[in-house]
């Protein structure tokens, strides 16, 4: 029996939570395509190769968190609650380290500058016109929107970084997978305990 590839798992995880060129539909039966990804096995300068598992996690998870960060940003202005603006500053602070480590990881893979997730919707990305109803909202609306998408992207990112560590390859890029797993299901726990 043939083993999956590696891009293969991701692949899968991917095409599953629905990264399609459009937005989101849920009346939609047929799955969108899944872009590959922009290099194979890349050398580095280190030399330690990356596999097409270890670009395609680090460019999905650099789209994500680049979706985030916006949400996190409105909560001073939204809410005056301690906690959840205290929460939000240190989501931010982690998943803006993470998307540090991913670009350096890119970088050092060789990987195209260009983001191939641009344009697509999928579970764990905040849509514009999500961002934009967060914007109009304060107070409690706001915290039970900010809540459904902060748990819908770490769930997302807990997920796609299991994949990663199941086929990736790269050390560095496997010990981030493994740090998002980490504080993600760390996160995901903490948001049950969170006022709405």
């Amino acid at each position: 029996m043939r083993q999956p590839t590696a891009f293969t798992v991701l692949a899968a995880v991917l095409l599953l939570g629905g990264c399609g060129a459009g937005p989101r539909d849920a009346a939609s039966t047929t799955p969108p395509p899944v872009p590959a990804p922009a290099v194979t096995t890349a050398p580095t300068r280190t030399g330690t190769a990356f596999n097409p598992t270890d670009i395609a996690w680090l460019q999905l998870t650099a789209a994500m968190t680049e979706r985030l960060l916006p949400v996190l940003d409105l909560v001073p202005a939204r809410t005056t609650d301690p906690v959840w603006r205290r929460t939000a500053t240190e989501v931010a602070t982690t998943r803006r380290a993470d998307l540090d480590r991913a670009r350096r990881l890119l970088a050092d893979a060789a990987a195209p500058t260009t983001n191939p997730h641009e344009g697509h919707d999928m579970p764990g990305m905040v849509t514009a016109q999500e961002l934009t109803a967060l914007r109009a909202a304060s107070g409690k609306p706001f915290l039970r929107l900010l809540a459904g998408h902060l748990r819908a992207h770490l769930a997302q990112s807990v997920r796609i970084a299991e994949a990663e560590q199941q086929s990736g390859v790269q050390p560095a890029t496997l010990a981030l997978a493994a740090a998002v797993v980490r504080t993600g299901t760390d996160e995901l726990a903490r948001l049950d305990h969170l006022p709405g």
